[in-house]
């Protein structure tokens, strides 16, 4: 009898390992682009920012009130509360275009809105002042010397108080101004320290995919309908 010996099989051929692509976390890719794409962003802020000349808001309600105190004559003080008006316009688009600056915006259009008021507050006051120089003359013809004298008086006493006020609404504006500087600066510091905080702890590439897998999910059918379940 004869034996019937079998054909060895030849061995298996290797299989190819996984290429490094084909192992590679999707959510490690995701993080990646994510990453990439905020880094480009803040490159081009950063260079926006050098480019970009820091302005001065605080400057503008200095000006106005400086106007408003050289003005002898009403409509002079007209003039210093038209370019008030002007400013606050001007710095309500450019609290659009400036976020950053928005608290410091804000406060030079609180100065230059109290600025409007108080040139209102000075044309009055000085048509006062105008009557009641009016009526020191005419005790002067009348030779009413001790009436015209205590006129006088009177006069140059409220003069020097309201010259008196005008110059603490510029001690006012420039206080403010210091102040909302230092505010700025607190501000970008404690940006800068979020930043370098953000990118000494980045997400895991988990809590991205997770986040990503949440954003791109379909919308939830409303509460108040039913499914219908039987065939």
């Amino acid at each position: 009898m004869s034996t019937i010996q079998g054909t060895s099989s030849a061995p298996a051929a290797p299989q190819p390992s996984a290429t490094p692509a084909a192992q590679k976390d999707p959510a490690l890719d995701l993080y990646e682009m994510i990453r990439d794409a905020r880094e480009k962003a803040q490159a081009v802020r950063d260079k926006f920012q050098q480019i970009k000349p820091k302005t001065n808001y605080g400057d503008l309600p200095l000006e106005a009130y400086a106007r408003l105190a050289r003005a002898k004559r009403p409509a002079e003080v007209t003039a210093a509360a038209g370019f008030a008006r002007r400013q606050i316009a001007r710095l309500k688009a450019a609290k659009r275009q400036d976020p950053d600056s928005a608290k410091q915006i804000q406060a030079a259009i609180t100065q230059l809105q109290k600025a409007v008021n108080r040139a209102g507050k000075k044309n009055r006051e000085l048509e006062r002042e105008k009557v009641a120089k009016a009526r020191q003359e005419k005790l002067a013809q009348e030779h009413r010397t001790r009436e015209a004298q205590r006129q006088r008086q009177e006069l140059r006493r409220k003069q020097a108080a309201r010259m008196l006020r005008e110059s603490g609404y510029i001690r006012e504006a420039e206080i403010d101004k210091r102040m909302q500087g230092q505010i700025a600066a607190t501000d970008l510091e404690l940006r800068k320290q979020a930043q370098s905080l953000s990118a000494a702890y980045p997400p895991s590439a988990e809590a991205v995919a997770q986040q990503y897998a949440a954003d791109s999910a379909p919308p939830a059918a409303p509460s108040g309908e039913e499914l219908n379940l039987q065939a």
